[in-house]
């Protein structure tokens, strides 16, 4: 089996488990990803830290985006320009919300373009190197590719549920690994 077929059958193995999660589940293991965060994730005040609403059955990271914005971080969403493209808008107080790709709302054109210093990053399975399964359209790598032609170099942690832990996920070479992936259990870093 090709990698790309392997990934895919992976993918719809641990979103099926995640979506067998009951609702209040879900909402009880992401506010306590937010607890135990705590001040794990170390921001300077005006650190871009990009995350996204939830879909489906992601987990909501939105308060903790909320403690993140408190400590000083500027927050922005990622928005689906194309079916090769995402940017990332700033999400600013008060402003107006649009749908955005993926099912889910963000920030409108007016928004300011920023290029992230942090990314949480949503995902459907991930293993214990860090390496990560998307959902399959590659938009997060070709950001990531194109912050890192730009020269920046934004740290990676990933968002999931322990369920979507696996044994091993198929490397690709335009596979980007993350720094730490964070769940109910906590903050787990795979490198510095």
């Amino acid at each position: 089996m090709e990698k790309r077929e392997l990934k895919a059958e992976i993918r719809k193995a641990r979103l099926a488990v995640r979506d067998a999660i009951p609702a209040e589940t879900r909402l009880e293991h992401s506010l306590a990803m937010t607890e135990l965060a705590g001040d794990d994730l170390s921001l300077e005040p005006g650190l871009v830290v990009s995350g996204f609403f939830p879909i489906r059955s992601e987990a909501d990271i939105r308060p903790l985006m909320a403690r993140l914005k408190a400590r000083g971080a500027r927050l922005c969403l990622p928005v689906v320009l194309d079916k090769q493209t995402i940017v990332f808008r700033e999400l600013a107080a008060g402003a107006e919300l649009v749908d955005t790709g993926f099912g889910t709302r963000g920030p409108g054109p007016e928004a300011a373009v920023l290029d992230p210093d942090l990314l949480l990053v949503p995902l459907s399975a991930f293993d214990a190197a860090g390496n990560r399964i998307g959902y399959g359209a590659g938009h997060y790598d070709r950001a990531i590719a194109r912050l890192r032609e730009k020269g920046r170099h934004p740290r990676l942690i990933g968002i999931a549920f322990d369920c979507q832990e696996v044994a091993e996920v198929p490397y690709e070479a335009h596979d980007v690994r993350l720094e730490a992936v964070l769940t109910e259990s906590g903050l787990r870093r795979f490198m510095e």
